[in-house]
């Protein structure tokens, strides 16, 4: 199948010959449809989960996690020209990126509902607890100073 477009005067535009200009187009469909099928394919998982019992499953934000990184990644290697780097340098830009970017997500995964978990409240700052007691017990101070009198005759 011979691939063909009608975009014209790229070629004398950056210089490039027809042949050139037809492979950097390719190459941007190329990825644009393995983005598009990796995109699709989570989007049906994320409308079956639902429906499966798989919402909020440790696998099914591995997946996701996974190939969000994998996308990310061959961004990476098509658009910065790293796929024809030398596999060492390849290595020095995106190992670090991954690491970084599961290390920011397990963070967020894991301590973002840190104070919500009924095991953790009692861990929490025991200044907090207390006001958060004072508050729920409507003990609160509040009520703006509208009623200054009273306040400065509560403390004296």
């Amino acid at each position: 199948m011979e691939f063909h477009d009608d975009y014209p005067q790229y070629e004398l535009m950056a210089h490039h010959s027809e042949e050139e200009g037809k492979k950097a187009r390719r190459k941007l469909w190329n990825v644009f449809w393995i983005m598009l099928v990796i995109t699709i394919f989570e989007l049906i998982i994320g409308f079956l989960a639902p429906g499966q019992g798989w919402s909020g499953t440790t696998w099914l934000k591995v997946l996701f996690i996974t190939l969000t990184i994998a996308k990310a990644g061959y961004i990476v290697i098509q658009f910065m020209h790293l796929g024809h780097e030398v596999k060492f340098f390849k290595y020095a830009i995106l190992v670090p990126y991954t690491i970084f970017m599961a290390y920011t997500i397990f963070i967020c995964l894991n301590e973002g509902t840190y104070s919500s978990r009924p095991e953790n409240r009692t861990k929490l700052d025991p200044i907090l607890v207390k006001q958060q007691e004072d508050l729920r017990s409507g003990a609160h101070h509040g009520g703006g100073h509208e009623n200054s009198a009273e306040h400065g005759a509560e403390h004296h």
